[in-house]
């Protein structure tokens, strides 16, 4: 149990049966009162993020979440097909878990998988990913005087993102997945 003055950000949290992550962690403490902790708190289930505040006797419990690696399969009727590398079980992690961030799941690539209590919660998705441009416009020279210079092109898992006029069809190019953005052509 962390009493409030242990709590830092990054610390993973349950509260009422849910784990959720500190983001931000104010420790005040007012003249002949107790100290009052003041968070903001990520729900590692839902993601939403809530301000909250401990009274200086609370106790908070610490989260039993960890992470395991776990190879994607495929996607059927009943949502994203994994195996877990060292147990070689097949689960299923739902649609709403993996949302938008579906186009990044290539199969036979290993992931890491947060799990709390036994039960897969989310996917710590790679920073960086690498995939082929299957569509864009050429470049025209002279398009950069303008400014901008940019094209879209249109990757292999579906996603669209803004090139520069460079990159051309059948090359690799590595997108940020967390800004769904280009960073630099790949060979």
């Amino acid at each position: 149990m962390y009493s409030i003055g242990e709590v830092r950000v990054g610390h993973v949290v349950e509260i009422d049966g849910v784990p959720f992550l500190v983001t931000s962690s104010i420790h005040a403490k007012q003249a002949r009162g107790a100290g009052v902790l003041k968070t903001k708190m990520k729900n590692l289930i839902t993601g939403a993020v809530i301000p909250k505040t401990f009274q200086g006797n609370e106790k908070l419990k610490p989260a039993d979440v960890g992470y395991f690696k776990a190879q994607y399969l495929y996607k059927d009727a009943e949502g994203y097909q994994f195996l877990h590398n060292e147990t070689f079980e097949g689960f299923v992690i739902e649609d709403d878990v993996i949302g938008e961030n579906n186009v990044f799941l290539v199969e036979g690539d290993d992931y890491d998988i947060q799990q709390f209590d036994e039960k897969p919660i989310s996917i710590n998705w790679p920073i960086n990913m690498i995939f082929t441009v299957i569509s864009t416009p050429p470049g025209v020279k002279g398009d950069t005087a303008q400014g901008g210079g940019n094209k879209p092109a249109e990757l292999e898992n579906g996603l669209t993102v803004q090139v520069p006029p460079f990159v051309d069809i059948d090359q690799n190019i590595k997108i940020d997945t967390r800004t769904r953005t280009y960073i630099e052509r790949v060979q």
